[in-house]
């Protein structure tokens, strides 16, 4: 068995990620758990946890990314942005344009051979573009994850969201339901909704390029392809799609 030879962790605003790769870049082992407001603690258990997973060594270097990598004790500290593109090239071994929905933002980044970085767009200053609006408002109507994929695909149309804030769409959402509205067509507004401002972030992107996803919200079907319909594009979810940043910052400190 291969050694371990570095660690990356990706601490988001919603998740905690780690990866632990081998000379070669492959994954040996991961952990992914709900980010705790005592980051610096948390990643102290959680990475002594992974090493014991994958047997490596306490000098082994780590990556730190995310928002959260200034709370690391990290060999390096490396932006998101360069994370995720080396990430996904490694995962998807050509270049592309890849669309990162987290909990926090939104990442379009544009990116060549080896993972270069090229272009990118972010979008950090509003709820309404990222996963938290999901989740704020599957919270509110007590929808899981895991099955709305399916509700979203028995609907018969969607029911338009028009309200571009979180917290007025939460409104609105609860006066569709008092009005007696579908709740499967609702669900499908809402990714619709989302759908439309990641697209109108990405901008017309280049159709020589395939398009990737990555982060938690890539895990939901019904986003994937309500997406690619607002883009008119296929999109390839990237493998492990939480562990980009992760794998990418991992990179960044092999030797």
């Amino acid at each position: 068995m291969s050694a371990v030879a570095a660690i990356g962790v990706d601490v988001g605003s919603t998740s905690w990620k780690a990866v632990a790769i081998d000379s070669n870049g492959a994954v040996m082992g991961s952990l992914v758990e709900p980010t705790h407001p005592r980051i610096e603690e948390q990643t102290v258990r959680s990475l002594e946890k992974l090493r014991a997973q994958v047997g490596a060594a306490a000098e082994v270097p780590v990556g730190a990314t995310g928002y959260g990598r200034k709370l690391v004790r990290a060999t390096r500290a490396v932006t998101e942005i360069t994370c995720h593109a080396r990430g996904a090239f490694a995962r998807m071994g050509r270049p592309g344009v890849l669309i990162d929905i987290g909990g926090q933002d939104t990442k379009v980044i544009r990116f060549g051979d080896g993972g270069q970085v090229q272009d990118f767009a972010m979008n950090d200053k509003c709820a309404a573009g990222t996963g938290r609006f999901l989740e704020v408002i599957l919270g509110r109507l007590q929808v899981s994850y895991d099955g709305v994929a399916d509700a979203v695909a028995r609907a018969a149309k969607a029911v338009p969201v028009s309200s571009t804030c979180t917290v007025f769409a939460e409104s609105e959402v609860v006066s569709l339901v008092a009005r007696g509205e579908p709740l499967e067509g609702i669900l499908r507004g809402l990714h619709q909704s989302l759908a439309t401002r990641v697209a109108a972030l990405a901008g017309k992107v280049p159709s020589d390029r395939p398009l990737f996803m990555s982060g938690g919200v890539a895990l939901n079907q019904a986003m994937v392809q309500c997406l690619g319909e607002a883009l008119g594009r296929r999109l390839e979810v990237v493998p492990s799609p939480q562990l980009v940043g992760a794998l990418g910052a991992a990179m960044a400190v092999l030797v």
